[in-house]
């Protein structure tokens, strides 16, 4: 009877499942094989029909889909606690030195560090803005097991920019495209390199439709920084006499692949304008409450894709947990309790966004964001048996006011167990520690911060 048992790679047992609806199904249990997700049911009928590899035991745990930090900088990790309680201008006092110093080096152990943290918070795909000596962080990527996309730091003007962060677009599209040619689709497909735009304020409208040009050739995404703040507005006003995203839409740049970081600010020919051409947008609610509140309630209901990120550790810790926790209070406090909205902004909807908003924002929502038969086996288990946690009236609701990353117990990425009892197995994470300490204290030296 035993050899006509079907085999697999990995199961994970008599577990609770998150559902693509959201709701949650006790006892079951997730089969793995050749980085997929082959079936999902009954516990005990599982066990009769298929045999593994490997097993995780999922009893007082809940699997669910991992999740997607949409927005973030993994160079910026050996930025933590500098930048809170600065005053302006931080970008030309703090950010720029830190940057214009980075050594590849300092990215390499930035890019671990953020792995790191990713994993153990519960994150297992991200998508990087993008900074200098991206290589780097493909290797750090690769290495850890985690699934990406990055891109280059592109920028040929800005006054408050030096020459030293600055290309011509030639260089920009060179240097881009070799990240492109050297690491699209490594890792089994789990790195994927897009083209992006530092900011609209610091390309050139020759770049800007370089840029756009050649990642189309590629048939790959590209991203920027959009609508973070007033003086973006103002540029765009002032030199082309549009709004961001209109101008954008003027030189026939925009489609599906277009991924808008931040998009706080805008109007409402804009949001009309993303909802046309299917872009992509991405809110990092900590770092984005001291610039704006974005109006998501009004993107969702035009049907607009909306994704969560961190921006990176300069601004806060790398936890999507706590992005969505804050994300839920600004949105009641901001949207809801000025029109009396208690559910201006539900559980379900902030998840969704963690999750397959994320897997669109990384053009993936066919193979990522719900659990799924088909798609990878990207996810996370959560150990749901404590008392911050259980009972409850409304797991959904818990999962974001209460759940935070200690809880993460184990990390799945296309198949590959990463973290097995809050161990990750892909990297070193003492030396990583012990050598980000070493690397700060040097950087901060140089960088004069």
């Amino acid at each position: 009877m035993e050899n006509r048992k079907c085999h697999a790679d990995l199961m994970i047992k008599n577990c609770s499942i998150l559902t693509s609806d959201f709701s949650v199904i006790d006892e079951q249990s997730i089969v793995i094989k050749n980085q997929n997700i082959i079936d999902i049911g009954n516990a005990a009928f599982l066990s009769t029909i298929y045999t593994t590899q490997e097993t995780l035991d999922g009893k007082g745990k809940l699997v669910m889909p991992g999740l997607i930090d949409a927005h973030t900088h993994t160079c910026q990790q050996l930025l933590r606690g500098r930048i809170a309680d600065e005053y302006p201008m931080i970008w030309t006092r703090i950010m720029v030195p830190f940057e214009s110093n980075l050594q590849e080096k300092d990215v390499y152990i930035s890019s671990q560090l953020s792995c790191l943290e990713m994993i153990k918070s519960g994150t297992t795909s991200f998508i990087d803005a993008g900074g200098r000596h991206m290589h780097r962080v493909a290797k750090s990527v690769l290495e850890s097991g985690l699934r990406g996309v990055i891109t280059c730091s592109t920028m040929d003007s800005g006054k408050d920019i030096p020459d030293t962060m600055k290309s011509s677009t030639e260089e920009n599209i060179k240097q881009n495209l070799q990240l492109y040619n050297d690491f699209h689709r490594a890792g089994n497909g789990r790195l994927d390199v897009w083209f992006s735009l530092r900011s609209i304020i610091t390309c050139t409208p020759d770049l800007i439709q370089k840029v756009f040009e050649t990642a189309k050739e590629c048939s790959t995404g590209v991203q920027t920084h959009m609508n973070e703040y007033p003086n973006e507005i103002s540029y765009c006003l002032e030199n082309f006499q549009m709004r961001p995203y209109e101008y954008l839409e003027s030189i026939g740049v925009l489609d599906q692949n277009f991924l808008g970081a931040h998009s706080i600010l805008l109007s409402e020919n804009e949001m009309d304008i993303i909802k046309e051409y299917n872009s992509k947008v991405v809110h990092c609610p900590i770092s984005n409450s001291g610039k704006g509140i974005p109006k998501t309630p009004s993107l969702l209901q035009k049907g607009i894709s909306v994704g969560l990120g961190t921006d990176g550790a300069g601004h806060s810790g790398l936890s999507l947990f706590d992005q969505m926790k804050v994300f839920k209070s600004l949105m009641r406090a901001f949207l809801g309790v000025p029109i009396f909205d208690p559910v201006v902004m539900p559980s379900k909807s902030i998840l969704e966004m963690a999750t397959m908003g994320g897997a669109k924002a990384m053009l993936r929502e066919d193979q990522l964001g719900t659990l799924e038969i088909g798609k990878k086996a990207d996810m996370i288990l959560v150990n749901i048996d404590q008392p911050h946690i259980q009972p409850t009236h409304n797991f959904i609701n818990t999962l974001i006011e209460s759940v935070n990353s200690n809880d993460i117990t184990d990390s799945i990425v296309d198949g590959k167990i990463v973290m097995k009892n809050r161990e990750v197995l892909t990297l070193d994470e003492e030396k990583i520690i012990y050598e980000s300490k070493l690397a700060m204290k040097e950087l901060s030296i140089r960088a004069n911060i």
